[in-house]
């Protein structure tokens, strides 16, 4: 299995060109709306059954971290719509991360579960933590 990680790097390059090549491959413009829908159906695609559950209900969904066993909710959205959780499920802090570029939400979204799914701690190294402040009761 662990061998199997060493190819995660290349599986995600290979997504992010196939992408690539269906957004600019053709020099007729694509409806922006299009290319918004194609990459909902992709990340709907990867989802298990309880993530599409959780995304068809609320517009988001949960994965645990590869390295730290740590529950992220990602929402709908592409900047800070990656909750950490905790044991209890309340947030805890909000992160930022996405591939470069002007990709498709779903595309955006589906780049962060990969990552958070296979490595974490890259992932992690590479975003900007918002921690949250709990007032004192």
């Amino acid at each position: 299995m662990a061998h199997a990680a060493a190819y995660v790097p290349i599986a995600l390059g290979f997504l992010v060109l196939i992408i690539c090549l269906i957004c600019h491959s053709s020099p007729v413009q694509i409806d922006r709306a299009e290319v918004e829908e194609r990459g909902l159906r992709l990340l709907r695609s990867w989802l298990s059954p309880k993530q599409a559950q959780q995304w068809d209900a609320l517009n988001e969904f949960e994965v645990v971290g590869s390295h730290t066993g740590t529950r992220y909710r990602i929402r709908r959205g592409k900047t800070m719509n990656v909750h950490e959780l905790d044991r209890a499920g309340n947030i805890v802090a909000h992160w930022c991360f996405a591939p470069q570029g002007d990709l498709p939400m779903g595309d955006v979204l589906l780049g962060q579960k990969i990552a958070l799914e296979t490595m974490e701690r890259d992932a992690l190294k590479k975003a900007r933590r918002n921690h949250l402040h709990v007032a004192n009761a």
